[in-house]
């Protein structure tokens, strides 16, 4: 054994606690305890010092060179013990956990018994060294996740079954919607387990149930999760249906109003309405008609030509009387400037013979037809018929007003 002894720790991170090999070392050793580490020393069985992050020298009752005859009564084996153990205080992750049983209860929604279990992940880290060494580790040469685990599993499984079966039956959680509340299961549970934990020195830092365990496979839970899913996909087809009949409907609508608006004003286009198209239609289904020789065929059709023929003969009136206006508003029109009585009484009468031409008397220039008075000198014209002083109408009987414009006419 050297005179002096470099003690550290010598383990891996996913250690909690590691016990130094050297014991009962001399006096003057180098202890160097690094980061996120604590080193506990212990001298005759007991708890001597705590050392944090450091190098420092130790104090033992071990004296080299002189131990060798101090231990001679003793066969050679120090009566001065001391030992060191290392404490990894860094936040040790990822440990996993599961649910060495499952959980039997009732589903609450469906009522069938079902089997459940529970597994995850959580960290822990070392918050009292002491309190770990004394009340679990013992004398122990280390702790390592798997086997703090195996101590823990005792009040870590009963407390994550119940709580989950009492937590799905209370509030009604559908088993086949419980991944839906892994997070309230999380934070519920790390509530209820860190008082355990605290007890030994470890605080748990997180907790999580990363999945629930359930009977996949087994038939009778298969028919619940076939009728439980189904029933949505149901009623997601009924809604798409639905959405998709009413996209038709309205389509079809659109499609009616297109062409509606393109035949009205096909037939504005063409002259002729709605009501006139059917009476062609009609024309054209009794003339394809087998029995339209029999007498009530030929009555009924009659009476169907008859209603259209009206249609027709208004139409055709009404574009003749448009264009006989037209010719009788022409330029030529009323080229004399007046209008007897008996052509304002018997108009559209048949035409009349040329009158006798006219001179005047006094300059001897021709005088229009119908004049009262000459144009060139304006000489009053021999024979000169009494004239309506405002719409120049020549009267052809005697009275007392105007038969054209009701104009009172003059005396004399």
């Amino acid at each position: 054994m050297p005179i002096f002894q470099v003690i550290k720790y010598e383990g891996d991170n996913s250690t909690f606690v590691w016990k130094h090999p050297a014991e009962d070392f001399n006096t003057h050793s180098q202890l160097i305890v690094h980061e996120t580490q604590e080193a506990v020393f212990f001298l005759n069985g007991q708890v001597l010092d705590l050392f944090s992050p450091g190098k420092y020298t130790l104090e033992t009752q071990n004296i080299p060179l002189l131990r060798h005859f101090i231990n001679l009564p003793t066969g050679g084996e120090s009566a001065f013990h001391c030992e060191v153990y290392f404490i990894n205080k860094a936040e040790q992750m990822a440990i996993q956990w599961g649910t060495d049983s499952k959980v039997q209860y009732l589903e609450p929604n469906y009522g069938f018994p079902i089997s459940i279990g529970a597994g995850g992940e959580m960290s822990l880290r070392v918050l009292d060294s002491k309190k770990l060494l004394v009340k679990l580790v013992g004398t122990e040469k280390m702790l390592t996740r798997e086997r703090l685990m195996a101590y823990f599993r005792m009040f870590l499984m009963p407390r994550v079954k119940t709580y989950i079966a009492q937590t799905m039956k209370a509030n009604k959680i559908n088993v086949f919607e419980i991944d839906e509340h892994l997070l309230e299961f999380s934070d519920e549970l790390k509530d209820r387990l860190a008082g355990d934990f605290a007890d030994y020195g470890i605080t748990l830092e997180r907790f999580f149930v990363a999945r629930i365990v359930k009977p996949e496979g087994d038939e009778q839970y298969e028919k619940f999760k076939e009728l439980h899913f189904r029933q949505y996909a149901d009623i997601a087809e009924a809604k798409i249906r639905q959405q998709v009949g009413v996209i038709e409907q309205q389509t079809e609508s659109q499609k009616t109003i297109i062409e509606a608006q393109g035949l009205a004003q096909k037939r504005s286009i063409e002259g002729y309405t709605y009501q006139q198209e059917r009476g062609f239609d009609v024309a054209e289904k009794i003339a394809q008609n087998e029995g339209s020789g029999n007498f009530s065929s030929a009555g009924i059709g009659l009476g169907m030509m008859a209603g259209m023929g009206n249609a027709v003969g208004n139409t055709v009136g009404a574009a003749f009387t448009k264009a006989v206006d037209s010719v009788s508003e022409g330029p030529f029109s009323g080229a004399a400037g007046s209008t007897t009585e008996s052509s304002f009484q018997n108009s559209g009468a048949g035409s009349k013979e040329e009158p006798e031409q006219q001179f005047c008397e006094n300059c001897g220039a021709r005088l229009l037809p119908g004049s009262a008075f000459c144009d060139t000198c304006g000489h009053p014209a021999a024979g000169a018929k009494k004239v309506c002083s405002k719409c120049g109408c020549i009267f052809t009987r005697p009275g007392k007003f105007c038969p054209r414009c009701g104009m009172k006419r003059e005396e004399g």
